[in-house]
């Protein structure tokens, strides 16, 4: 049996309506929405980390709101800090099905994606994800990757794919850095890889590998669920920033971390 079935019979789910984590007096609540209003309330997060903080060309159509195309076919998973109210963390699922109906996954305007489509099984897809500044901890990290996963399980994906993002205002040296670590070290094999429609520009003097690398948070989250990185990255202009595709098999979830970020229901 898959892993995902395993966790099926064991009963290793997560409600993500009702999750619980206290840290500092926080109560924060998971929820996965198509819903409206909260659906603009986590567009308003993520106008303010790319754009605000980061510096992104977002293209907005309408003030402080960073919506897309894709919005509509998304699942939106987002984390709300219940003392306050207020959306702390975003991300959003492309299911394969929805990903027909869009005319592909977001991803596709970055890389060429043939070697994944003939995958056996269902692919989803990750994007938008940010987490406000006051949040960006480990336990508000590992509640939105609990609510990813129990997502997963009950849409029985196979495969997670999305974008793993790199600033680049130093010019790109931080970036080929972690890019060459994480190709080095968390590679996928031949039949994951992709190849990106604008390549990263190659810098003019050498990359050290000497000295260790800050992989950003979000990026060792993928790498400890078991992630792969599908090659070489991509120049995103309008995030100003570097991607690598990186592929999640569902399957091959390492049980420490199934453990880790799902909970045990009792029945």
């Amino acid at each position: 049996h898959s892993l995902v079935e395993k966790w099926k019979q064991r009963g290793i789910a997560m409600n993500a309506q009702t999750a619980r984590l206290s840290r500092s007096a926080r109560q924060l609540k998971t929820v996965i929405t198509q819903q409206p209003d909260l659906v603009e309330s986590a567009q308003k997060l993520r106008y303010r980390v790319f754009s605000e903080e980061y510096g992104s060309d977002l293209g907005a159509t309408v003030p402080g709101i960073d919506a897309d195309e894709f919005d509509r076919f998304c699942d939106h998973l987002i984390v709300t800090d219940e003392n306050t109210g207020e959306l702390v963390a975003t991300t959003r699922v492309l299911h394969h099905s929805q990903a027909m109906e869009a005319g592909g996954f977001y991803s596709e305007g970055e890389f060429e994606l043939s070697s994944l489509y003939q995958l056996p099984g269902t692919v989803a897809e990750l994007g938008r994800t940010c987490v406000h500044p006051d949040y960006r901890n480990g336990a508000t990290i590992s509640l939105l990757w609990a609510s990813v996963a129990e997502y997963l399980v009950s849409r029985n994906v196979d495969y997670l794919i999305g974008c793993a993002s790199i600033g680049m205002s130093d010019g790109g040296l931080k970036a080929w850095r972690i890019a060459r670590y994480l190709q080095r070290e968390f590679l996928a094999g031949e039949e994951y890889r992709v190849t990106p429609l604008r390549a990263l520009p190659h810098l003019t003097h050498t990359v050290s590998e000497d000295r260790p690398v800050d992989v950003p948070a979000l990026i060792k989250a993928y790498m400890r669920l078991g992630a792969r990185v599908c090659g070489e990255p991509c120049w995103d202009p309008d995030f100003r920033c570097a991607d690598l595709l990186v592929v999640l098999d569902v399957n091959n979830l390492a049980s420490r971390y199934s453990r880790h970020f799902m909970r045990k229901q009792v029945r």
